[in-house]
C-alpha cells in the first residue's frame, strides 16, 4: 500500500493502566510496557499505519507525566508531532485537540483516531482495513467507527446496533449505525450476541476533519471554538514537512491556554457520536483485544501443561491455572491455583484471578511513590 498524504492519524495514549500494576505506573502505563512481546503496544499501533498514513502526518496525544518515555518508545516520530495534553478533559475534548492539529495543516484532512493500547495481531488486515475507511470518508459527511464481532456477552464494552448495509468490497463491509447502546447486564449482552445485530464499539474512529467540526458546531459548540481558533500550520499541508518552529509554538501555548477549560468535559460517544446525523460502522475482520485485566494474558502467551500462563524466572509445583510475570526475580508456586502473582523491583502483586477487576482499589491506597 502507499501512503497518502492526505490521510493523518491521531493516536490516544494518555491512559494510566491501572489494572495492570504493579509493572503499569504513571510514568509507564500499559501502552508503554512490553507485557504481550518485545515491542510495546504503542509501537505496534505506529507500525500498523505504515503503508496507510505518511509518518509526518500521524500525531500521539499524551500527558506530561508521560511525555518523554512516549516520545522515547517512538524514535520514528519527531519529538514536536507527541502532544501532552496540560489537563484530563475525558475523550471528546481529545478528539477536538486531534482534530484542531489535522485542519491546521489540511482543512480538507481526513483521520484516523486510534487508541494506544489495543492489542492486534493482524496488523496487515487493521492496516488495510484503516485505509479503506479512510477512503470511504473521502466520500461522505459520515462519522466512522470499528465494530468487533462479538465472541462472548462481555459487559464491560459499549455496543453498536447495525443498520442498512452501505457498501460492500473486498476491503470490508461499511453499515449505518442504527444507534450506541451503553455496557449491557449479561442478560442483555447475551441477546446482543444471539441477534448478531449488534458489534462491541472498539472506539476506532474515522472522519473528515470538517465534518467531525460540522457535527461539534450542532452539538458541542465549546469544542467547535477551539477546533475553529487554533493556530494554522498551513504551510506544511500535504507535503510531509514539518511546521515551522513559529507555528508549532503558537500551537503548544494555544493548548495550554485553552485546552483545560474545554467544556464539556465528557465521553467521545456521548458530546459527539450518539448525536451525530450519520454514523457508518466497517466490520473489524481482523483480532481485536482491549487486553485490559491481566487475566488476558493466557489468550496472548501459550501456557504450560498445567495451564500457568507464565513470563520470566518462575518454577511451578503443583500449581495450575496461574499467572505469574517477573520482572527479574524468581517466583516460586507451590501447590496454589488461579493466582495471579506480578513482580517488580519495588512492589509484588499476589490476587486471585477472580478479583483482577479490583485492582484498581488497591492502587488508590498505595503510596505515591509505587504509583
Amino acid at each position: 500500500m502507499k501512503e497518502d498524504p492526505r490521510f493523518y492519524a491521531c493516536i490516544m495514549a494518555g491512559g494510566s493502566g491501572e489494572r495492570f500494576w504493579p509493572m503499569s505506573r504513571a510514568r509507564s502505563p500499559k501502552q508503554l510496557t512490553k507485557l504481550f512481546g518485545e515491542t510495546t503496544l504503542i509501537e505496534e499501533t505506529v507500525n500498523r499505519l505504515k503503508g496507510v498514513v505518511p509518518h509526518a502526518n500521524i500525531f500521539v496525544l499524551t500527558n506530561q507525566v508521560q511525555l518523554e518515555a512516549t516520545r522515547a518508545a517512538l524514535p520514528m516520530l519527531s519529538p514536536d508531532q507527541i502532544i501532552a495534553e496540560p489537563a484530563k478533559r475525558d475523550t471528546a475534548p481529545a478528539a477536538a485537540l486531534a482534530v484542531a492539529l489535522v485542519r491546521s495543516r489540511d482543512p480538507h484532512g481526513v483521520m484516523a483516531v486510534l487508541s494506544a493500547d489495543a492489542l492486534i495481531h493482524d496488523s496487515a488486515r487493521c492496516g488495510q482495513q484503516i485505509r479503506a475507511a479512510l477512503v470511504r470518508a473521502t466520500k461522505t459527511d459520515a462519522l466512522l467507527t470499528f465494530g468487533i464481532p462479538p465472541t462472548h456477552p462481555a459487559t464491560g464494552f459499549g455496543y453498536l446496533e447495525l443498520g442498512e448495509k452501505l457498501e460492500q468490497n473486498e476491503d470490508g463491509e461499511f453499515r449505518r449505525v442504527k444507534r450506541f447502546v451503553e455496557k449491557p447486564d449479561t442478560v442483555t449482552a447475551q441477546h446482543y450476541v444471539d441477534s448478531k445485530r449488534f458489534l462491541w464499539n472498539a472506539g476506532m474512529f474515522v472522519w473528515r476533519a470538517e465534518a467531525f467540526l460540522a457535527e461539534a458546531e450542532k452539538n458541542a459548540s465549546g469544542l467547535a471554538k477551539f477546533i475553529r481558533e487554533f493556530p494554522s500550520a498551513h504551510p506544511s499541508v500535504g507535503s510531509g514537512q514539518k511546521s515551522s518552529p513559529g507555528a508549532n509554538q503558537a500551537a503548544q501555548l494555544y493548548i495550554e491556554e485553552r485546552f483545560p477549560t474545554l467544556e464539556p468535559k465528557v465521553s467521545l460517544d456521548y458530546a459527539i457520536m450518539e448525536k451525530a446525523a450519520a454514523v457508518e460502522v466497517m466490520t473489524a475482520e481482523f483480532d481485536w483485544d482491549d487486553a485490559g485485566l491481566w487475566t488476558a494474558l493466557p489468550k496472548h502467551l501459550p501456557p504450560d501443561p498445567s495451564g500457568n500462563t507464565l513470563r520470566g524466572p518462575v518454577t511451578t509445583v503443583a500449581s495450575t491455572n496461574n499467572i505469574a510475570v517477573s520482572n527479574g526475580r524468581r517466583i516460586a508456586l507451590c501447590g496454589v491455583k488461579d493466582l495471579v502473582v506480578i513482580e517488580t523491583a519495588d512492589a509484588i502483586l499476589v490476587c486471585h484471578r477472580d478479583a483482577v477487576q479490583n485492582i484498581k482499589q488497591v492502587v488508590a491506597q498505595l503510596p505515591k511513590e509505587l504509583l
